[in-house]
């Protein structure tokens, strides 16, 4: 079934217990304050306000609930849930969002408590808070939890022959934290206990932030995103009690050392945003609305616009990075298809110093004995073979032989125990985040660049690190690092909007809609080896939509394993990367080249067409299973089901052999050209029967791959 619905309302209901009830498409949530405390009474994702029996409604009781409020916040060490009173709600649209505030005031603290609501008409809303300090005096904010409280309760016994609780909901994310395993997505079941899923802080940094929980017995799935770089967790709380009923909530909060921030007498704080919603059906179902959310509501600025989706290919350290061997490899990339040229790591060393591209860090002037007629060499070269120039920055990095490093030590920034980093600017430093916005600046206007390549190489440690700025208590400096790394890009994306923004943090370390919102596309891993780099797509294009995901054929290890057939098709399902395929001086394969540049060609005038706004299935969304089955699907589609690619894999360990796949976006109603790219052979089908019967393929080998594309005839 599908329901078109861009549906966005909010009503109040006043009263001495007043209810909020957001409506987005068929997604209701409400709140209520009660007793002087904000509180979630529940979800519906049929489209219900949860009053629809006037004299029977089915809001939650708070009373099941340890954490029912709707936010948690502490301020000096005590609670501001409590003791709330309302002072305002207001509503605004743009024609797009309907963004609703909702005013508090504590009566034991000279504190005022925004509540912010974004709607879309997507099932997803958009949450976040603003903490008004009204006293003569700063305070500390200890505690921050965007988004809590009650999700829904279940009576058993509606229920009695699923007998074991632990079967009744299962909780989806990524699994792994670590460097070069991004996207590690699995569903696991939960039992009767809290649930924590924990990124960056007390973590590595590789850890989108991201949660899915399913009930198994109704059909409901909950989605929702934290868009912060920094410090962040997840905690579901499923509770059964006795024999009548479980109780879940869920909870979304910024963690880091406390004081999270201090709020100046008079000031205020504005939090990261919470992204949220649920459906009733299937993952795909859930995916493709929250990307449907992404696209509309979270990563829309015209400046980061992503359809081009051109065609990168670029050259760093692992290469000589000469003048004669980047215009060996420009040529190469251009008969490879390739419409962009990036210069990556290693631009500022001398020669034969590339791999110690760290240690320059901070001068940002390309060495003169490497490119003696300097960048306007390499760029021109690239203009005149159409393509595009582009340039790696690692801005928020210092290495020792930079001037900067010498001069300004306080610009470091200090862990916890007060060691200054080895490289990292302390961005919360205003003279420092200066110099970086105006070396950005520098760099995209002297060096004329198309695209900046963002890279950032650091632990996620060192954003924690504890400093007083001003207000007389130390504080942890995430909050006020990250915040200015991202107004920093917002204001240089609004500055040059016709400069291709990408994203890289040592690969997937900063994937977050947070940062994302001003950026065109990210890198999501520098995991290019098969099996596991299939994984990372399968994984990433859950949290991304595809035009947003940077994958790379060749280069990073790539090359090292798998059919060349399996390489490019994990890169064109998402914004496809290419790297050299011959080292320099070397006669490049002709038959090897031609298939590359064969699978642009199907990637430039089919896929790209429909991949900006596409609908994107993941037959095998979990990674464990994947690995068990050694087979891996993924999907995209046109929107209108006109078109669609769809790539299978045979993972490790995998004898090979013949399966079925059954395309998921076409319509039964329309007839298609079927063709598969192992073979070039086509044939035509009913959308019906692609349904019903599905395509037989047979991949013989291990790291093997088939692509079938569909179009309506």
């Amino acid at each position: 079934m599908q329901i078109t619905n861009e549906y966005s309302a909010v009503h109040v209901t006043q009263g001495e217990n007043p209810v909020f009830c957001y409506r987005s498409g068929l997604a209701v949530y409400e709140e209520t304050l009660r007793d002087g405390v904000l509180v979630s009474s529940g979800w519906n994702a049929a489209g219900y306000p949860l009053n629809t029996l006037a004299n029977c409604p089915s809001r939650l009781n708070v009373n099941n609930y340890a954490r029912a409020g709707a936010f948690d916040i502490e301020l000096d060490g005590r609670t501001a849930n409590f003791c709330l009173e309302f002072r305002d709600f207001t509503q605004s649209s743009d024609g797009e969002k309907l963004h609703t505030v909702l005013t508090l005031e504590s009566a034991i603290m000279p504190v005022s408590i925004r509540v912010h609501t974004e709607l879309d008409g997507t099932q997803m809303l958009t949450r976040y808070v603003e903490v008004i300090n009204n006293g003569e005096r700063a305070v500390n904010l200890n505690k921050l939890a965007v988004l809590s409280g009650g999700v829904e309760t279940l009576e058993r016994d509606m229920y009695a022959a699923h007998g074991d609780e632990s079967k009744y909901y299962s909780v989806g994310y990524f699994g792994s934290d670590e460097w070069g395993s991004e996207g590690d997505f699995g569903w696991h079941d939960i039992q009767p206990e809290t649930l924590s899923v924990d990124s960056r802080f007390g973590r590595d940094r590789f850890r989108h932030p991201l949660i899915f929980i399913r009930n198994n017995l109704t059909g409901s799935l909950y989605f929702s995103q934290i868009g912060w770089s920094g410090g962040c967790r997840y905690s579901v709380d499923y509770n059964v009690a006795g024999s009548s009923r479980t109780h879940l909530s869920l909870c979304a909060e910024i963690t880091s050392l406390s004081p999270i921030t201090v709020i100046p007498a008079k000031g205020s704080f504005v939090s990261p945003k919470v992204h949220i919603g649920v459906v009733s059906g299937d993952f795909d179902s859930a995916v493709n609305e929250m990307h449907r959310h992404i696209r509309k509501s979270v990563l829309c600025s015209p400046q980061t616009d992503p359809s081009a989706l051109l065609v990168g290919a670029g050259m760093g350290a692992e290469h000589d990075m000469s003048v004669e061997t980047s215009k060996e490899y420009i040529d190469m990339f251009a008969r490879m298809g390739a419409e962009l040229f990036i210069v990556d790591a290693g631009w500022v060393c001398p020669p034969d110093e590339e791999n110690k591209w760290g240690d320059y860090n901070g001068i940002n002037v390309p060495d003169a004995a490497r490119y003696p007629n300097g960048l306007a060499e390499i760029s021109d070269y690239c203009h005149e073979k159409g393509m595009k120039f582009g340039l790696w920055v690692d801005i928020e990095g210092l290495g020792r032989f930079s001037d900067v490093y010498k001069n300004h030590p306080e610009w470091r920034a200090c862990d916890v125990y007060g060691n200054s980093h080895p490289r990292l600017i302390d961005m919360s430093n205003p003279e420092a985040a200066l110099w970086a916005e105006n070396e950005l600046a520098r760099i995209i206007e002297e060096y004329k660049i198309d695209l900046l390549r963002v890279d950032h190489n650091v632990s996620c440690r060192e954003y924690f690190g504890m400093r007083d700025t001003g207000t007389g208590t130390p504080e942890c400096l995430s909050v006020r690092h990250i915040n200015a790394v991202y107004a920093m890009y917002k204001r240089l994306k609004e500055r040059f909007p016709d400069v291709i923004f990408e994203n890289c943090a040592g690969g997937g370390a900063r994937t977050d809609l947070g940062m994302m919102e001003n950026f065109n596309h990210t890198w999501v891993s520098d995991w290019q080896r098969a099996p596991r780099s299939v994984l990372i797509t399968n994984g990433m294009t859950v949290a991304l939509p595809p035009e947003r995901v940077d994958r790379l054929v060749s280069g990073m290890g790539c090359h090292e394993f798998g059919s060349l057939g399996f390489h490019m098709r994990n890169a064109m399902l998402g914004h496809l990367t290419l790297n050299v395929i011959s080292p320099s001086g070397m006669p490049v394969n002709e038959g090897q080249l031609e298939f590359v540049r064969r699978s642009v060609d199907i990637y430039k005038n089919f896929i790209r067409k429909f991949l900006p706004d596409s609908k994107y299935y993941h037959h095998t969304p979990d990674c464990s299973s994947c690995k068990e089955n050694g087979l891996c699907i993924l999907e995209a589609a046109a929107n209108d089901k006109k078109a669609g690619a769809l790539a299978a894999f045979t993972l490790s360990p995998c004898t090979g052999g013949r399966f079925t796949v059954y395309p998921k976006g076409v319509n039964a109603g329309l007839e298609y050209k079927v063709t598969l790219d192992n073979t070039g052979e086509s044939f035509t089908a009913g959308g019906a029967e692609l349904m019903r019967k599905g395509i037989s393929l047979e991949i013989g080998q291990a790291l093997g791959s088939e692509l079938v594309m569909y179009e309506a005839t």
